[in-house]
């Protein structure tokens, strides 16, 4: 799988979290014993690992100790190059000829192979990225093997999928994918990619590398044919080199809105096939007959699932002003138990921050709040030593014009806003210039979609926020990207309808 391996386990310090009042949870804390970490990785092209042409590394590190976890392979034009030609050989030569039948069973033995080590990939993705374990272990892992379970079982069905018209692959598919969900963001890329006979170059984020590699191994070991799938791994430029390069037909990208832009930009003029899922600024909006403390929960989730890091998070609470106070009382009461700590610790709901600069920008924006006359509260919340960390934190007074309200914070803070009729509601959920989410809570069904259908979001919940399947397309208008990923409309991505 690399270059050095090494037997022994990173081994990571315990702690005891308290609880206001007479609560105190003991250590839960996750074996790291499963997961295996190299001393350095290289490139995975052509079926094979391969030393970077660049001759560089760089350091991953683990954002909840600061200790560095290994060192990933720094990939250069001519590594990319490499890695688009075997795509291209592979596409021509195998994977396109080869029937939607044959093609699934390899889908099939990869998810497989995913749950069959769902534990090790779990500890990874918390180690690596900094994630509470319970998310890794019950929501990333299963919804990656799900993704992969169900364009499996679209790979021999296309003609049925769209009627009348004669799907055909596209060819090499370029696909970047961003930090907060390494893994699932992977899934959601490769698995309608490979589903539809294209073939695949990866770059995951540079300081979420980990996880990737170890899908890589796991193709390896699934005996997916040499090319189908490649990996390079690396920055910025990079992903850049990649994106441009003149032999890939498709680019699919998951990160910033600015990236996002750079990327559209680069690629005008061009041939090639484009899906964007960008930033986010979603917006919770809470009517005075909602189930309060159902609403409760569904904002925690929301906002501090991931500690933030969701693109689709919940980072705008709109509440109707005659209940605005009793809410925010309960919001605040619920914030205070929150557990923030050591992100393998079963206990955690709040892990780390994915890195310094992550945490840095965080800081600033929560600053510029303060500034801005926002009111803040912060639960009593004691922080560990090192790593990176952030206090789940609530602002109300928050005006619409507030830099709080505006711009992607990508951290576990939440701004409160108030409107009196569902008219205005709308109107201050769509102040915004992203178009990604929202959720709306209420007893009223006809009230849902009466706001479903104003809302400028992709995906609207109903009385509950992020939930997620693979049969349901998820993506944004705006300045939160276009395209789908997800159901039959994720599909069309990577085909050739003819249309």
């Amino acid at each position: 799988m690399s270059e050095t391996t090494s037997d022994t386990p990173v081994k990571r310090p315990t702690a005891t979290i308290d609880l206001p009042g007479d609560w105190t949870y003991a250590p839960s804390t996750e074996s790291t014993d499963p997961v295996t970490v190299a001393d350095r990785y290289g490139l995975y092209i052509n079926g094979g690992w391969q030393k970077p042409a660049s001759g560089e590394w760089f350091p991953t590190i683990d954002p909840s100790t600061e200790e560095q976890l290994s060192e990933v392979a720094s990939a250069n034009s001519a590594d990319v190059g490499r890695a688009v030609k075997a795509a291209r050989t592979a596409f021509e030569e195998v994977w396109g000829p080869m029937s939607g039948a044959e093609r699934a069973k390899y889908l099939f033995r990869i998810a497989r192979m995913i749950q069959e080590r769902a534990r090790e990939i779990s500890i990874l993705e918390t180690m690596d990225g900094g994630k509470p374990i319970r998310e890794s272990r019950d929501f990333d892992i299963p919804q990656a093997a799900a993704h992969l379970f169900y364009h499996a079982g679209w790979a021999d069905k296309l003609e049925y999928a769209f009627p009348g018209l004669e799907p055909k692959p596209l060819g090499v598919a370029a696909q970047v994918i961003p930090w907060n969900f390494p893994f699932l963001m992977l899934a959601w890329k490769v698995a309608p990619a490979l589903a539809t006979g294209n073939t695949v170059v990866l770059k995951p984020a540079e300081t979420t590398s980990l996880t990737a590699l170890l899908f890589a191994q796991i193709c390896e070991e699934a005996g997916l044919p040499p090319g189908v799938f490649n990996l390079v791994t690396g920055a910025g430029e990079t992903g850049s080199d990649l994106v441009t390069h003149p032999d890939v037909d498709k680019v699919a990208f998951t990160g910033s809105t600015a990236v996002g832009k750079k990327i559209q930009s680069q690629l005008a003029g061009t041939e090639k096939k484009l899906t964007l899922e960008l930033g986010g600024k979603g917006a919770h909006v809470v009517f005075d007959d909602a189930a309060l403390d159902d609403a409760v929960e569904g904002v925690v989730n929301g906002i501090f699932f991931n500690q933030g890091h969701v693109c689709c998070a919940g980072s705008r609470l709109l509440v109707q002003e005659t209940i605005h106070d009793r809410f925010v009382d309960k919001l605040k009461r619920r914030l205070s138990t929150l557990r923030v700590g050591y992100p393998l610790d079963k206990n955690t709901d709040v892990g780390a921050i994915n890195s310094k600069m992550q945490r840095d920008k965080i800081t600033e924006l929560v600053e510029s709040g303060v500034a801005d006359g926002a009111e803040i509260y912060q639960p009593e919340c004691e922080l560990p030593e090192r790593g990176f960390w952030f206090v789940p934190t609530l602002f109300t007074d928050v005006s619409q014009s507030h830099r709080i309200a505006q711009e992607e914070i990508f951290g576990p803070v939440l701004s409160v806003l108030t409107f009196r009729d569902p008219d205005e509601a709308v109107k201050r959920a769509n102040n915004t210039p992203y178009g990604l989410s929202a959720g709306v809570w209420t007893q009223k069904g006809s009230r849902i979609l009466w706001m479903a259908d104003r809302l400028d979001a992709g995906v609207v919940w109903a009385n509950t926020f992020n939930q997620f399947d693979p049969s349901s397309p998820f993506g944004g208008y705006k300045e939160s990207g276009f395209g789908r990923e997800g159901g039959r409309q994720g599909l069309l991505a990577y085909m050739d309808t003819g249309i």
